[in-house]
């Protein structure tokens, strides 16, 4: 019999690690200005996740074929190739831990399997994961556990541990630690970066080359819209777009408020100045919803929507350039104050 090492995508990452997670956008008993996730000398240890049906125990390993996430692989060809890879990695485990040789593709390999077998409750019980402030570094490729631990991570089996510091990111409730592979995780960190280097490159073309749009894009996404007037100098509105787009203003959140810049210089000058217009209108009581939830035009009372966007709509309408001349004229003697 021939066995061949398996080599897997994510063996191939870089370096393995698990980290704590923290935000310092985010409060955390003030161990976030430290980047930690826990008090000095605290650890956090769980248990491998154990799920019972029917009276049958199903431990979230990422090992066996038979789990539901397996099993709801659509594409007969990705179902194959990971059916293929779990027992790959199962026979290498069996054969280093158990010293029972069974081949991938034998017509009997479950029941040949002992150690690693979905139903040893005695072995998987024994997977915990302990984690603190300090790394714990991982090497799938020598150490069998830490290979079990990385599928068992990859496959969701402990809750205090996130998958990829991208799923970190995007739970609701962000996990005290997460599993770093570094080139994953580098470029997740300046997917930011990057939005952020494009929007601040944005700012700098409209303040050089169209300081009149860049008034309308400021009022479209500042939170605070009204202290834009016409009067109001370039640098100001520089120096806060520079503040927003790095998240010191009323989104904090760094991404979204590089991408809501963007988005916003994305837009044609027609678009741009109607939604500045509703914007302010709505401030300076032109239009307002009623209690039937529709938005309408105070002066004439004709609805125009129940939202901004049906707002936005109605007054690229042709047939409205009454309404929206007379917003226009009455938002235009704020701006030119």
């Amino acid at each position: 019999m021939s066995y061949t090492v398996v080599e897997l995508p994510t063996l191939k990452s870089g370096n393995v690690s698990i980290k704590p997670y923290f935000d310092s956008q985010m409060s955390n008993l003030g161990l976030e200005k430290y980047g930690m996730a826990l008090h000095d000398g605290v650890f956090h240890e769980e248990q491998l996740a154990c799920i019972e049906q029917n009276g049958i125990k199903r431990y979230v390993t990422g090992l066996n074929e038979f789990a539901p996430d397996v099993k709801m692989i659509k594409d007969p060809e990705a179902k194959e190739a990971k059916i293929k890879e779990i027992r790959t990695v199962v026979s290498q485990l069996e054969r280093d831990l158990g010293a029972n040789l069974v081949e991938p593709d034998d017509a009997e390999f479950w029941n040949k399997i002992k150690l690693l077998a979905p139903n040893n409750y005695e072995f998987w019980n024994r997977i915990t994961i302990r984690c603190g402030n300090q790394p714990i570094y991982l090497d799938p490729v020598t150490d069998p556990y830490a290979l079990i631990k990385l599928y068992a991570i990859e496959a969701g089996g402990f809750s205090i541990l996130a998958k990829s510091y991208e799923d970190a990111r995007a739970r609701a409730v962000p996990p005290k630690f997460y599993l770093d592979k570094l080139i994953d995780t580098v470029s997740t960190k300046t997917e930011v970066k990057k939005l952020k280097n494009k929007a601040l490159s944005e700012l700098q073309k409209l303040f050089d080359k169209n300081t009149n749009k860049l008034f309308y894009v400021a009022k479209v996404v500042d939170g605070h819209s009204t202290q834009y007037k016409k009067s109001t100098p370039n640098d100001i509105i520089y120096d806060n777009m520079d503040k927003f787009i790095n998240g010191e203003g009323v989104e904090t959140n760094h991404k979204r408020a590089a991408q809501s810049f963007l988005d916003a210089a994305a837009l044609d000058m027609e678009t741009l100045k109607i939604k500045t217009l509703i914007k302010d209108a709505t401030f300076y009581k032109f239009i307002a919803p009623k209690v039937d939830g529709f938005i309408y035009h105070i002066d004439t009372s004709i609805m125009m929507g129940r939202n901004p966007s049906d707002c936005l709509e109605f007054l690229r309408n042709p047939l409205n350039e009454s309404v929206l001349i007379s917003i226009t004229k009455g938002v235009e003697k704020f701006w030119n104050q």
